[in-house]
C-alpha cells in the first residue's frame, strides 16, 4: 500500500509505533543517528544512507518529496555504503573531538589576531603558538601597545589560555575513555596512531567490517590517488580527500610523527623504515600521505582482525 504522510518531530516516534516493523531509509544527516536509535527501539530496521550519494539521485528543487524519492532511488543501488547507526557512546566520543577541534580553531583564531594586532605596533612574535602568551605580555609590559588596547589584549591571552585548559581537558577525557575501549587499545599498537585518532577512528568509522578490504577502507577517508583513466591509459594524480577530512588530518599528522620517529628511532620497524625510505626518495610530504593511506590499511586490518599490531624487524 502506497501512502504518503507529512510528519511533525514530535508526532514520528507515535506513528512507527503504531506500525509493525519496516526497513526505514533515513539520510545520515543532522539527529539522523538519534532518530535511527529510536526506530531501533521500536523494531524496525534503520538504513542510514550517505548524502552526498542521495544528492546525485534528487531531480529538481529540494523538497520533502523529491528527498523521499533520492532516498529510495540510491537504496536500491548497492554499490551506496550504508551508514551503521552510532550508539550513544559513540556519539557521545565524536561530540569530544568536535568541541576539542572547536576549542583548537577559536585558539587559532585568537592568536592569529594577536599576532596581527601586535604587528602593527612593531612587536613581532616568533612563529610557534607556545611562544605568543609569554612574548606577548613582555610586549604589553612596553611602551610599544596604547595603554587603552592593553585590556582588551590582556583578555584575549586570558581567553586563549583557557581554551589550551579546556582542549587539553577534553584530551584527558578521551585517554580515559580509550582505556575502556578494546577496539582502541588495539589500534594504539600500530606507530603513528595516538589515543586521538584511535578514538575518532572507533566514534566516527564505527564498524570495520564494512569495509571489503583496507583499500576500500583508505578509499573511505579520502586517502587514495584520485585517478583519471581512459583506454589503456591511466593516470593517478593527487588524494581524492573524500570522507572525513577529521580523521584523514589525524592520520596524517600521526604519519608525520612516525616519520619523524623513524629517522631517530633505536628500534625501528618494518612500516617506518619503509616510510623513511620513501621520503628519502620523494620527499617528507610524499612519504607522509603514503604512509598514513598505509596506516589506515593497517588499521583497517587490526581493527577486523581483533589483534594487536606485530612489529616486525625490517632486518
Amino acid at each position: 500500500m502506497r501512502e504518503r504522510r507529512r510528519l511533525s518531530r514530535a508526532a514520528l516516534t507515535p506513528f512507527f509505533a503504531t506500525r509493525p516493523a519496516a526497513e526505514v531509509l533515513l539520510e545520515a544527516c543532522g539527529s539522523a543517528h538519534h532518530w535511527g536509535r529510536e526506530l531501533q527501539r521500536l523494531g524496525h530496521t534503520v538504513r542510514l544512507l550517505p548524502p552526498h550519494a542521495v544528492a546525485r539521485y534528487r531531480t529538481g528543487n529540494k523538497t520533502d518529496r523529491a528527498d523521499a524519492k533520492a532516498l529510495l532511488e540510491a537504496a536500491r543501488n548497492e554499490k551506496v555504503q550504508r551508514v551503521p547507526v552510532k550508539s550513544v557512546e559513540q556519539q557521545a566520543v565524536v561530540a569530544l573531538h568536535r568541541l576539542r577541534q572547536g576549542y583548537l580553531q577559536t585558539r587559532t583564531a585568537r592568536i592569529n589576531a594577536v599576532r596581527g594586532h601586535l604587528r602593527e605596533f612593531g612587536c613581532v612574535v616568533p612563529v610557534g603558538a607556545q611562544h605568543l602568551v609569554p612574548r606577548a605580555y613582555e610586549a604589553l609590559e612596553t611602551e610599544a601597545v596604547p595603554a587603552l588596547l592593553r585590556p582588551a589584549l590582556v583578555a584575549v591571552l586570558e581567553e586563549i589560555q583557557a581554551l589550551e585548559v579546556q582542549a587539553e581537558a577534553v584530551r584527558a577525557e578521551l585517554s580515559r575513555l580509550a582505556a575502556q575501549m578494546p577496539d582502541a587499545q588495539r589500534l594504539l599498537t600500530i606507530p603513528g596512531i595516538g589515543v586521538l585518532t584511535a578514538t575518532a577512528l572507533v566514534a566516527f568509522v564505527g564498524e570495520a567490517g564494512r569495509f571489503r578490504s583496507g583499500r576500500d577502507f583508505a578509499a573511505y577517508l579520502g586517502l587514495t590517488p584520485r585517478e583519471v583513466s581512459s583506454g589503456t591509459v591511466r593516470r593517478l594524480g593527487p588524494i581524492t580527500k573524500r570522507g572525513n577530512s577529521y580523521v584523514r588530518m589525524l592520520l596524517i599528522h600521526g604519519a608525520r610523527a612516525a616519520l619523524r620517529a623513524g629517522t631517530v628511532s633505536q628500534t625501528p620497524d618494518d612500516l617506518r623504515t619503509w616510510a623513511c625510505a620513501l621520503a628519502e626518495r620523494k620527499g617528507h610530504n610524499v612519504a607522509a600521505i603514503a604512509l598514513a593511506n598505509k596506516l589506515a590499511r593497517v588499521a583497517w586490518r587490526v581493527w577486523r582482525d581483533q589483534r594487536p599490531f606485530e612489529r616486525r624487524d625490517p632486518r
